[in-house]
């Protein structure tokens, strides 16, 4: 059985109080070897923060974007290389709201997975619908199209990322998708990977719409859904720490 992956996506909250105390709290509700592999994706100006109370911790942390270029004149972009700098082992690329609000393409997404791979950073590989493409009934094309560019950029190192489906419809929306309805995703994503690479049992594919404490245990135990990435439940530790526990 792989072992699943819960990981936060804070998105753009936090403090420098807020989040020394919701660290605190849920590095107080870890067992001292979790069941399912825990991390938190936060905003580059916390890195520093997260690593000092993190180290040395059963939680894994990681950035919510990263940049196509290795170096150079980007004003404004932060590299792989300093997400290394922090202790990074996961970024968030492809998410689909950076996708609607900063205009990034299929291709874009798979340049910057390419690069957190070259660094050592496994990449969390954001797919997913709107609300539109679904009532066409172009889920499966939408999905395929934005993980092909990704299989045909990083190669073989395929089996190295994580894949995260998010039906845009369901972030942050209250709604979600039913647990037949993502595994229905998750399985043509599977199909996907496994003609791809011979280890695609190796690559966990995240459920990311709007999982939370109530919904957890149902949405993991479908049979392709290996985690969830979690957005607004990762703000506060008693959620976060139950859909943690429902991995187990």
């Amino acid at each position: 059985m792989t072992r699943k992956l819960i990981a936060g996506n804070w998105k753009m909250n936090g403090s420098l109080a807020d989040n020394e105390a919701l660290l605190r709290a849920v590095l107080a509700g870890l067992p001292a070897a979790p069941a399912a592999d825990v991390a938190v994706c936060v905003p580059a100006p916390y890195l520093a923060q997260v690593q000092a109370l993190c180290q040395g911790t059963v939680l894994a942390w990681g950035a919510q974007d990263v940049s196509a270029h290795e170096r150079g004149a980007y004003t404004g972009e932060v590299s792989a290389a300093m997400l290394r700098d922090f202790g990074c082992r996961y970024v968030i690329v492809g998410h689909s709201e950076r996708r609607q609000y900063h205009g990034e393409t299929d291709e874009a997404v798979a340049a910057k997975a390419q690069r957190a791979l070259a660094a050592g950073i496994t990449p969390i590989v954001c797919v997913g619908e709107t609300e539109a493409q679904r009532d066409a009934g172009q889920t499966e094309a939408v999905v395929k199209r934005q993980l092909a560019a990704v299989i045909h950029t990083v190669g073989h190192c395929v089996s190295e990322i994580v894949v995260a489906y998010e039906p845009v419809w369901a972030i942050g929306t209250g709604r979600t998708a039913t647990p037949e309805q993502a595994q229905a995703v998750h399985a043509v994503l599977r199909a996907q990977l496994r003609a791809a690479t011979p280890s695609e049992r190796r690559v966990r594919i995240l459920y990311g719409g709007s999982m939370n404490a109530a919904n957890a245990a149902a949405l993991l135990a479908q049979p392709d859904i290996d985690g969830g990435l979690i957005g607004g439940a990762s703000l506060k530790a008693e959620d976060f720490l139950r859909i943690v526990a429902a991995a187990a």
